[in-house]
C-alpha cells in the first residue's frame, strides 16, 4: 500500500474550551464532499463533545462514524484504545476519505503522533496535519505566556516557585507540535487583542507557521484539509516538554461529573457558574441541564468565568436528567463546593 491510498488524519488540539468541537461541527458541514469519521476523546467519564457532534451528524458523516473514547487520553491508552477505534473507523462500510481527532484539551498531540507509528496502522493511515486551536482572548489576556520579568521577580522572592504552570505546559506543547494555529473567538479579542495573541504564538512556535484568526469555527476547509503534512514523519521539528518520557501524567488535573436537578433560572444558574469559576479556579464546566418547563435540553459551555449556553434539543423519552462537568487543577477541586455553588 503506497503513501497515496493511506487515509488522511487531521488531529485537533488545543485548550479546554478553545472551540475544537465548534471547528468540527463546521468541518463536518462543508466537507467538499469527503466522507469523514471522527474520533473524539474526552477527559471524564460522561461525553459531552461526542454527543454534540452526533447530534450534527449528516450523510456525508453519519452518527456511526462519530466515536467516543471517554475516561482517558488516547495518547496514554494506544493499545487499548486509539489503535483499535482506528482500526473499527477503517473497516466502515463505506471507508472514510478523511479521519478527524478530536483531542482532549489537556492532551499532549506529540505521544499520539509517535501512535501512527504502530504497525498495525501505519501503511493504512497519515497525519494529514495537527490544527492546533488558541483562544484568541485569553491569550492575548496573558494567561498562558510567562512575563520574564515578573517570573525573575517572584524566583528572587521564592526560590521553590516554578514559573512553569502544568496549563502553561499543555499549551506549548500544543503549539510547537501544529501546522496551522488557528486563534479562535477571533471577534472577541479584537485587532488589538489579535495582534498580541498572534506575538505570543509565534514566541511559543519553534517553526514558521500559519497563525490565522477564526470566530464561531468557521474556517475554509481547504486551509486545514489537505495539508500532506506527514505528521508522523516529522517529529523532530516538533519539540515538547516531555520529549524522552515515554508517558506524561495528567494528574495535575481532575475532572468531576454533577448530576443536576430541575432549574427553574437559567440565569441564576449561569451567574452560579461564574461565580464558581473566579472563586475556585474552576478551567472548564460543560453538560446538559434541565429547565422547569422547557422541553429542550439546556447545553452549558463554560471556560472560566465565560460561560455560553443554548437550548439543543428536546429531552425525547430520555429522562430529564441533567448533569455539568467540572475540570480544574487538582489542587482547586473541592467536590462539595462545586455541588453547594451548582444547586446539586
Amino acid at each position: 500500500m503506497n503513501d497515496l491510498s493511506k487515509i488522511p488524519v487531521t488531529v485537533i488540539t488545543g485548550f479546554l474550551g478553545s472551540g475544537k468541537t465548534t471547528l468540527i461541527r463546521h468541518l463536518m458541514s462543508n466537507a467538499g464532499g469527503r466522507k469523514l469519521a471522527v474520533l473524539v476523546n474526552e477527559f471524564g467519564t460522561v461525553g459531552v463533545d461526542g454527543d454534540i457532534l452526533k447530534s450534527c451528524a449528516i450523510p456525508d458523516c453519519p452518527a456511526e462514524n462519530i466515536v467516543e473514547l471517554a475516561n482517558g487520553c488516547i495518547c496514554c491508552t494506544v493499545a487499548d484504545d486509539f489503535i483499535p477505534t482506528i482500526e473499527a473507523l477503517m473497516e466502515l462500510p463505506t471507508r472514510p476519505d478523511h479521519i478527524l481527532i478530536e483531542t482532549s484539551g489537556l492532551a499532549l498531540p506529540k505521544p499520539l503522533l509517535k501512535a501512527f507509528d504502530w504497525p498495525a496502522i501505519r501503511s493504512k493511515i497519515t497525519v494529514d496535519g495537527v490544527i492546533a486551536l488558541a483562544d484568541a482572548e485569553a491569550v492575548a489576556a496573558g494567561r498562558f505566556a510567562a512575563d520574564e520579568h515578573a517570573v525573575d521577580e517572584q524566583r528572587r522572592a521564592d526560590e521553590s516557585l516554578d514559573h512553569e504552570t502544568p496549563l502553561s505546559e499543555v499549551f506549548e506543547d500544543q503549539i510547537s507540535c501544529a501546522d496551522i494555529v488557528l486563534m479562535s473567538k477571533a471577534d472577541l479579542a479584537g485587532d488589538a487583542g489579535l495582534d498580541k495573541a498572534r506575538g505570543v504564538i509565534q514566541a511559543e512556535s519553534p517553526r514558521s507557521v500559519p497563525i490565522l484568526p477564526m470566530s464561531e469555527g468557521v474556517i475554509d476547509v481547504n486551509v486545514v484539509l489537505g495539508l500532506n503534512a506527514a505528521a508522523e514523519d516529522d517529529l523532530d521539528a516538533r519539540p515538547s516538554h516531555h520529549d524522552g518520557h515515554d508517558d506524561h501524567e495528567h494528574d495535575d488535573f481532575e475532572t468531576i461529573v454533577v448530576p443536576m436537578p430541575e432549574v427553574d433560572d437559567v440565569e441564576a444558574l449561569v451567574t452560579a457558574i461564574e461565580g464558581m469559576a473566579r472563586e475556585q479556579h474552576i478551567l472548564r464546566v460543560k453538560g446538559y441541564v434541565a429547565v422547569t418547563g422547557k422541553p429542550m435540553r439546556l447545553l452549558v459551555q463554560a471556560v472560566g468565568a465565560r460561560v455560553r449556553h443554548q437550548f439543543d434539543r428536546p429531552w425525547g423519552d430520555t429522562p430529564r436528567q441533567g448533569h455539568l462537568v467540572v475540570i480544574a487543577e487538582h489542587d482547586h477541586i473541592d467536590t462539595a463546593a462545586i455541588r453547594t455553588a451548582l444547586g446539586a
